[in-house]
C-alpha cells in the first residue's frame, strides 16, 4: 500500500487543482472497480478519494468473503445480472491476479418440510438466473457433504465461492495506478463546486477538479449526493452484523458453506456458517440496527448518525411491520446463547463452547420514505454525476461488472 500512497498524493501537491476526467469518491469495491473500467476500457483519467486511511476499509473489508452464486436475486433485476456476470469476471480476476479463492459451494437447508416449497422457489429462481447444476437433495444426499446439518432436504449450488474482499480490492488499486490513476485515502470530501466543465472536489487534503464525480460513497452515498445538490430520494439506515467463529477443533464441523432458507420477507440471509479464504469458519451474522454509520459494535454511538435514523419516518413504518424479528435480532446480539440457539438449529451438535467472539460489519442499507427496504442496486445519473445508492451484498461479488455497467454511464456524459 505505501506505493500507492506516494502515488496518491501528487493530485494535491501543487496549488492548483490537478484535472481529471473523472473523480470516484470512495475507495471500496465498488469505487474503485468503476476506476479500473474507466481506466482499462474506456482510458479515461480517474482519481479515486477515500475519507479513511486505507482501502476496503467498511462493507467490503468488513463482509463474511463470499463470492455469491446470484441464487437468491428476482430475475430481471440488477442485482440478479450484475451478480451473475460479476461472479466469473470475479473469479478470472481472482485467478489472473493470484488472489486466493475456491469455487467451494454451498448448501440451502430446508429446516422443516414448510420450507421445502420454500427452497423450490430458490431453485427456480436460480435457473432463471443461469446457475448450472442445482439440485434440490433429502437431508441423507446433504449429509454426504455436510455430515453435521440438520434438517429435512438442500439445496446445492456449485458457483459459490469464497475469497478476501480485502486483497481484491487491493489489487484493483494496484491495477489503478499502474494504469495512470490515482487512489488518495485520507481524503475526506467536505464540498463540491459546480463549474462550467467541471466539479471540484473539495477535501480534507486539497482541491481536484473532474469532469465527472461518481459517488461510491457506501454508507456516505446519501449525505454525498446531498452535498452535491441531489435529492437521493432514500436515507441510509445502518445494520449491524455480528459474527462468532468456530474455535479450531470445531471447525471440522463444517466442509462448505451452510446456509438456512431465507425470509423471503426481509433481505438478510440468516445466520449460517461461512469458510473463509484465509482459514478459519465465520457463524453469523444478525441483522441489528448500528447507532453508527460506522458502528460496529453497541459502544458505538454517533448522536448524528442516530438522529438522522430516528427522525426519518421511514425507520419507523419499517420498525412497525418487522418490530418482532428486530428484537429477536437484539437478543441474539446481546446474548451467546440466543445465538448459539440460532445456529444449533443448523447444526445441532455444535456446542455453545464452540464459539468464540468474531468481527462485526455494517450494511449500508437504503430505506425508502414508505419504510420499504431498497431491495435491488440503486444508481442515479445528474448532470457530470452518477451516484451508487444502495450496493450492499452482493455487491462486492459483482464488483467488477458493477463498475463496468457504472463506467458506461459515466463515459456516455
Amino acid at each position: 500500500m505505501s506505493a500507492l500512497l506516494v502515488n496518491s498524493q501528487s493530485a494535491f501537491v501543487s496549488g492548483r487543482a490537478q484535472r481529471f476526467d473523472v473523480g470516484i469518491i470512495g475507495a471500496g469495491a465498488v469505487g474503485l472497480a468503476t476506476a479500473m473500467a474507466l481506466a482499462q476500457q474506456h482510458h479515461l483519467s480517474v482519481i479515486v478519494v477515500e475519507a479513511e486511511r486505507e482501502v476496503a476499509h467498511h462493507q467490503t473489508g468488513n463482509n463474511s468473503g463470499v463470492i455469491h452464486s446470484g441464487l437468491y436475486y428476482k430475475p430481471g433485476s440488477l442485482k440478479a445480472k450484475l451478480c451473475t456476470e460479476g461472479r466469473e469476471l470475479m473469479y478470472q480476476f481472482c485467478a489472473e491476479q493470484g488472489v486466493t479463492h475456491e469455487r467451494c459451494g454451498k448448501v440451502v437447508v430446508a429446516l422443516d418440510p414448510a420450507e421445502v416449497a420454500r427452497l423450490e422457489v430458490l431453485r427456480e429462481r436460480g435457473v432463471a438466473n443461469g446457475l448450472k447444476n442445482l439440485r434440490t437433495l433429502s437431508i441423507e444426499e446433504i449429509r454426504e457433504r455436510e455430515p453435521n446439518v440438520a434438517g429435512v432436504a438442500g439445496l446445492v449450488v456449485e458457483e459459490t465461492g469464497i475469497v478476501s474482499y480485502r486483497q481484491v480490492t487491493r489489487k484493483f488499486a494496484e491495477v489503478v495506478t499502474a494504469l495512470g490513476g490515482q487512489v488518495q485515502t485520507q481524503a475526506k470530501l467536505i464540498g463540491i463546486t459546480r463549474l462550467p466543465d467541471a466539479v471540484l472536489l473539495r477535501t480534507t487534503r486539497g482541491e481536484v477538479e473532474c469532469g465527472q464525480l461518481i459517488n461510491c460513497a457506501g454508507l456516505q452515498s446519501d449525505r454525498i449526493a446531498t452535498l452535491c445538490g441531489v435529492r437521493p430520494g432514500v436515507r441510509i439506515v445502518p445494520f449491524r452484523g455480528e459474527y462468532f467463529q468456530l474455535r479450531p477443533g470445531a471447525q471440522g464441523l463444517v466442509k462448505h458453506l451452510i446456509y438456512p432458507v431465507p425470509n423471503p420477507a426481509f433481505p438478510f440471509l440468516g445466520v449460517h456458517f461461512t469458510r473463509m479464504a484465509e482459514g478459519g469458519i465465520e457463524a453469523g451474522p444478525n441483522a441489528v440496527l448500528a447507532l453508527a454509520r460506522h458502528g460496529y459494535s453497541w459502544r458505538n454511538i454517533n448522536p448524528r448518525d442516530l438522529a438522522d435514523t430516528l427522525g426519518f419516518g421511514g425507520f419507523w413504518k419499517m420498525a412497525s411491520k418487522f418490530w418482532r424479528t428486530g428484537f429477536g435480532e437484539m437478543h441474539r446480539s446481546l446474548s451467546r446463547t440466543a445465538f448459539h440457539k440460532a445456529l444449533a438449529r443448523l447444526m445441532p451438535s455444535l456446542s455453545i463452547d464452540d464459539l468464540v467472539p468474531g468481527g462485526a460489519g455494517v450494511r449500508a442499507q437504503a430505506m425508502e420514505p414508505s419504510g420499504a427496504l431498497v431491495d435491488d442496486f440503486r444508481i442515479i445519473r445528474a448532470p457530470r454525476m452518477v451516484h451508487v445508492l444502495n450496493a450492499p451484498s452482493p455487491a462486492a461479488t459483482a464488483s467488477i461488472a458493477i463498475g463496468r455497467y457504472i463506467a458506461g454511464l459515466a463515459a456516455r456524459g
